[in-house]
């Protein structure tokens, strides 16, 4: 099932985003200060390629502090608003139909990892522990059983 949701996710969305994520990401690197956002937009753009099968958890103490939130500032500036947007409007967009409503749902899922990546990282479902905090995941209906 993870296949065949990373497969349609890629087709409706996914090469989009990760395009998007990249081009934030090369822009980002121009700058020797903007090296860790754009280092932070290629893994997001990882994630967007495909999603399923993966989940987005907090770093927990490692995660939070001045520097974090600083960053997610910035990110959020310098990237991240356009980049949520582009989730929220092709998350809409794909709930126009039916099969489209769980992918129109994560990509609004996304948005907020858009907003601030900062403090979180992406793990496989087969490397989830019971300490993570999850923070994001995909819809149940897209999520092996």
């Amino acid at each position: 099932m993870r296949l065949i949701g990373n497969i349609l996710w890629l087709l409706l969305a996914g090469l989009w985003l990760a395009i998007g994520y990249v081009v934030a990401g090369v822009v980002l690197c121009l700058t020797v200060i903007g090296i860790p956002f754009g280092v932070q937009s290629f893994k997001l753009a990882g994630y967007a390629l495909a999603p399923f099968g993966r989940v987005v958890v907090d770093e927990g103490d490692r995660g939070s502090g001045c520097l974090t939130t600083v960053g997610n500032v910035l990110w959020i500036v310098l990237a991240g608003i356009w980049l949520a947007i582009g989730h929220v409007v092709t998350g809409l967009l794909l709930c126009l139909t039916i099969i489209g409503i769980p992918f129109g749902i994560a990509n609004i899922k996304m948005a907020a990892l858009a907003l601030a990546p900062f403090g979180k990282t992406i793990v496989s479902l087969d490397d989830l522990e019971d300490s993570h905090r999850v923070v994001a995941r995909m819809p149940a209906a897209m999520r092996p059983r």
